[in-house]
């Protein structure tokens, strides 16, 4: 391994270094193309690298590169990326290059030897340790993997962060489809005084086909594994979708007997525990895999495994394959090139297109990839019944039509330029109060937070509405009583400052975090109820986990309708009742008259943005084991998505209250959720400890 290579750290030029690493890929049979060697040799010569080069084609051996560097010099490196999948994906591959004592990993939720010289973790940890810690963040080379989310409405912020906080870091920035990034790489230039080196290149090294076909599409899979187009990963944009195809494909005959003993073979005694685990199993003896994330971080991994060895001819998985996970396929079948958005339902964009369709074809395996792209459902069965005595199909309600004149566009156009997504929450406004607090030159905390904005990547008219955004919330941080205004001794004037009772922990980065301090604090601490009560306040804060909410009320509807049958109570009225029915709603108007107040002091925020809900209340209530909740709402195929949940919950409870709030009685409720969470999912941390014991 690369950690093999490390004799003298911190004595190694550049040749040296460049040396042995070029040795060491020797030893693995690979000879690198010409832009991973030019990225190289930029990265030696200390400048940043914008690498823009089709999937497939390297990018994460620059990046152990420059892992390598870091470790040949004694610095540490970071390596981010947008999903914890990746995360933990890339996590593992760096304990097999460097070690597992060398490589380190934080989520969020999950943290494995954070002190190592390379780390692993989601961009918005890397954010938050950039705000804190500012230029005292002693972070030399920083890898910033699927550098395209930079644009994301929602989590943009969290890759232009570091870019504005750390100037002293140098920085590697990957993605297959970056776009235009001259704006960004001369801002990066300026701030840093570093060079930037835009290193690009459209060269696959496994090439690409194109088809489109109008034929239905289990005769589509079945044609294209005839023709050694397997394995295939078929593109859904739901995860219902994603199961009810698995279970549709289950009557082809994927598999012989020689290749579903293989399977068994290497499923050997893994534990299917849960209440999926069943349904899961069935699909993998066949040869069909399910990707997406709503299932467990176990079973995405285990798919994840055994597709890279072969084993799987089908994969029914989501758009996460564009992220970058590391599922080995030969094809990419579109079931329709339109996605619902969360508030709309709209073609893909071309960089979405781009990014799933880019993971086809296996270097190594493959001379070809191909993309197929299945033609809207009516206009395939219209083709089928033209000549007969058949009504014409039309398209469903709602939908957005595509055809192959659609396809041909997005194979041919450009990504989409980047666009700034900078915005200022409490969370950045308290962070980086509390780092310049600490600071021993700092007079003027709140000046750091307007220079944060104005040194952002947005335009001048939308800087000023951020720095009156600002101001708004510090003006409501100051109510809260989580800031204040102090005089430190020998500093002529006042200035803001985090108050002193509130843990380094907490951290306010929920939109309505305020809220909760605020609520919290007037409750009764001596109520039986209090730490209930208190739970629902968290619930309410959280984004609505709308599929859990759906499949919840369907149940209460089910047996309320079943009662109201038995009582022989008319149809009209059934219907009546029903529609009045929604999901329990425990403490609501504590809540809704609290907000309503906090809501006519805090202007930002919607009297519609809480949302009182019980999904982890009635779990601890019950009580319920996690598998018994799963069963009793038929929530199989969205296990991971309540694990999610719970553990958003938890980390809420941990880290938005204040000291005080936490009674014995809530320190029961993080043990029971702590206990839930670990019981029902250690993947991540058995897989790292296994790697001590091989």
């Amino acid at each position: 391994m690369l950690a093999d290579r490390l004799e003298r750290i911190g004595k190694l030029g550049p040749d040296e270094i460049l040396e042995r690493f070029l040795d060491w890929l020797g030893t693995r049979g690979l000879e690198p193309y010409p832009a991973q060697e030019e990225a190289w040799l930029e990265l030696l010569a200390n400048h940043h690298v914008v690498l823009n080069t089709p999937t497939g084609s390297g990018k994460s051996l620059v990046a152990v590169a420059l892992h390598f560097k870091a470790m040949c010099e004694g610095r540490r490196s970071f390596y981010t990326a947008p999903i914890k999948a990746l995360v933990s994906e890339k996590f593992f591959a760096l304990c097999g290059d460097f070690g597992r004592e060398n490589v380190g990993m934080l989520t969020g939720d999950a943290s494995i030897n954070p002190s190592a010289p390379i780390v692993c973790c989601t961009a918005e940890v890397l954010a938050n340790m950039s705000l804190r810690q500012g230029n005292s963040l002693q972070v030399p080379y920083v890898v910033m993997d699927e550098f395209h989310f930079y644009s994301d409405p929602g989590r943009g912020v969290a890759w232009q962060i570091p870019l504005l906080s750390m100037p002293r870091t140098l920085f590697l920035l990957m993605s297959a489809t970056l776009g235009d990034t001259r704006e960004i790489r001369e801002d990066l230039r300026q701030r840093s005084g570093r060079e930037v080196a835009l290193v690009a290149s459209d060269e696959r090294p496994v090439p690409l086909d194109f088809e489109y076909r109008e034929t239905p599409l289990h005769e589509s899979v079945e044609e294209l594994l005839a023709a050694g187009k397997g394995p295939i990963y078929i593109v859904n944009f739901s995860q219902r979708e994603c199961a009810e195809l698995a279970q549709g494909l289950t009557s082809l005959r994927l598999c012989g007997r020689e290749e579903r003993a293989a399977i068994r073979g290497a499923l050997g005694d893994f534990r299917f525990d849960t209440p999926y685990g069943g349904e899961l199993r069935r699909f993998l003896q066949a040869g069909i895999g399910i990707h997406h994330a709503g299932l467990l971080p176990k079973y995405r991994l285990l798919v994840e495994q055994l597709s890279q060895r072969g084993l799987l001819k089908v994969i029914s998985g989501t758009d996460t394959l564009g992220v970058g996970v590391n599922i080995p396929i030969r094809c990419v079948l579109f079931t329709r090139l339109t996605k619902f958005d969360g508030r709309k339902l709209g073609l893909l964009s071309i960089r979405e297109f781009k990014q799933i369709s880019g993971r086809a074809g296996r270097k190594g395996f493959d001379d070809r990839g191909s993309v197929i792209c299945q033609a809207p459902g009516h206009v395939i069965r219209n083709k089928r019944a033209r000549g007969r005595d058949a009504r014409k199909k039309r398209a469903p309600p709602g939908f957005v039509s595509w055809d192959r004149n659609t396809f041909r566009r997005m194979i041919e156009r450009p990504p989409e330029a980047l666009v700034s997504r900078f915005r200022v929450t409490h969370h950045v406004v308290v962070n980086v109060l509390r780092r310049e607090q600490e600071a021993v030159d700092a007079s003027r905390p709140y000046r750091s937070v307007i220079e944060l904005v104005d040194s952002s990547h947005e335009s001048l008219a939308c800087k000023r509405r951020l720095r009156r955004d600002a101001a708004k919330l510090v003006r409501g941080l100051r109510r809260a009583g989580i800031v204040r205004v102090s005089r430190a001794a020998g500093l002529p004037r006042r200035r803001l400052c985090v108050s002193d009772e509130l843990d380094w922990n907490f951290s306010p980065h929920h939109a309505l975090s305020l809220y909760l301090v605020e609520a919290s604090g007037l409750l009764d601490p001596a109520d039986p109820d209090y730490a209930l009560d208190l739970l629902s306040l968290v619930e309410a804060i959280l984004e609505d986990p709308r599929a859990l909410l759906y499949a919840q009320l369907g149940r209460i509807k089910r047996d309320l309708l079943a009662e109201l049958k038995a009582q022989g109570v008319p149809f009209e009225e059934r219907v009546r009742l029903l529609d009045e029915v929604e999901p329990p709603q425990p403490s609501s108007e504590f809540i809704h008259e609290t907000f309503a107040y906090f809501a006519e002091r805090h202007p930002w925020v919607h009297r519609d943005d809480v949302r009182p809900k019980s999904i982890a209340r009635e779990i601890f209530e019950g009580p319920h084991s996690f598998g018994d909740y799963v069963r009793h709402y038929g929530l199989q195929r969205m296990e991971g998505l309540l694990l999610r949940y719970l553990g958003q919950v938890h980390g809420s409870l941990q880290q938005g209250l204040s000291p005080a709030a936490k009674t014995e009685q809530v320190h029961d409720l993080l043990a029971f959720f702590a206990r839930m969470i670990q019981s029902t999912d250690t993947s991540l941390v058995a897989e790292w400890e296994s790697l001590g014991a091989s």
